[in-house]
């Protein structure tokens, strides 16, 4: 049995299901499609594999992808959304708001913001915090979509991206273009929302500084209490994930790395349940997996780049992970796209 650690586990708002039924979407058949127990609409935690099915079971169900975002996006209820949530919603402008958002997203993976500045325009990416492989695509729509609608309630406008930058395509693309009121560009490198910054800049008439006064140093302190738990073995994951392709790789680099002895990261590592031999192990999975998902990249320099002096271990690597072979794998994903292309 896979024991769930903490970094897989997410929080589901009950404001999720309540969603649902407000656009007509039986929260009991989404359980049902995504092969999961009725439980699961009670249980306030659940694992990762359990969120991304729940959301490509949703997507299927409404029949485009594209769709299900925007009809999602804008049937959310904000007052049965958790304390982080709301401290989004009462900021004081709407950059206070992506800001909040980016950082309380920390304790709620899988999903991560990350904001930059590009002169003129502020850019939201989203990336993907503990999980071994990307969530799907309308998971991705419906994260960048709410950002954008967050920011229409909380300043009373119909704000506009400038632009959205997806990796895979997710249904629709018209759809989508009409509730972002901008080009839709899929085949990108990331996935991205582009404001304006200057809309970045205008009040939210939901604005309650005594909310926030009382929110705020709550939910900080549980964020500070959040990173405390994770931080040695997030940051080995970080180290390994950039060494990999150097070749071999022991705890006393990324050790050293660290400032500190090779023993009192050991030690480190098994106060959070782990070890150095998994870490390195998962790493690997999970970049294997992501690279696998670029067709320009062949699997001999996959294996380079996680780490395998040669094919062969990583091929018998793989199928201790996967059950199946890297280039069978590859064509399951390629497979599975289509399907969501086409449907």
């Amino acid at each position: 049995m896979k024991k769930v650690t903490a970094a897989d586990r997410v929080k589901l708002a009950p404001g999720f299901w309540s969603s649902l039924l407000f656009i007509g979407i039986s929260p009991q058949e989404v359980a049902r499609h995504a092969r999961l127990p009725l439980t699961i609409i009670n249980d306030p935690v659940i694992t990762t594999a359990q969120y991304y099915a729940i959301w490509q079971a949703y997507a299927e169900l409404v029949g485009d992808a594209a769709t299900a975002i925007v009809k999602l996006a804008t049937a959310f209820e904000t007052a049965q959304y958790p304390p982080a949530a709301l401290a989004t919603f009462h900021a004081r402008d709407f950059r206070d708001a992506l800001t909040r958002m980016s950082r309380y997203k920390q304790m709620c993976p899988p999903e991560n913001l990350c904001l930059s500045e590009e002169g003129e325009h502020v850019v939201v990416e989203l990336d993907w915090q503990h999980a071994v492989e990307p969530g799907p695509p309308v998971l991705v729509g419906i994260t960048l979509a709410y950002l954008l609608e967050l920011g229409r309630r909380g300043t009373g406008r119909p704000l506009q991206a400038h632009s959205v930058e997806l990796v895979h395509d997710i249904g629709n693309s018209k759809v989508l273009e009409d509730f972002f009121g901008c080009s839709v560009r899929v085949g990108a490198s990331g996935n991205r929302l582009t404001l304006y910054g200057s809309d970045l800049e205008r009040p939210f008439v939901s604005y309650n500084a005594e909310l926030l006064e009382i929110l705020t140093p709550t939910l900080d302190r549980h964020l500070d209490e959040h990173q405390s738990k994770r931080k040695i073995s997030n940051k080995v994951k970080w180290i390994l994930s950039r060494c990999l392709s150097r070749g071999r790789i022991d705890i006393q680099t990324v050790a050293n790395e660290l400032g500190m002895s090779d023993r009192s990261l050991q030690r480190r590592l098994t106060e959070e349940g782990t070890s150095f031999k998994q870490l390195l192990v998962q790493t690997r999975h999970e970049q294997a997996l992501n690279y696998l998902v670029d067709p320009s990249l062949e699997i001999k320099e996959i294996a380079f780049l996680v780490g395998y002096e040669d094919q062969n271990s990583f091929y018998r690597a793989f199928r201790s992970w996967e059950g199946e072979t890297p280039a069978n794998w590859r064509i399951a994903q390629e497979h599975w796209r289509s399907s969501l292309v086409t449907e």
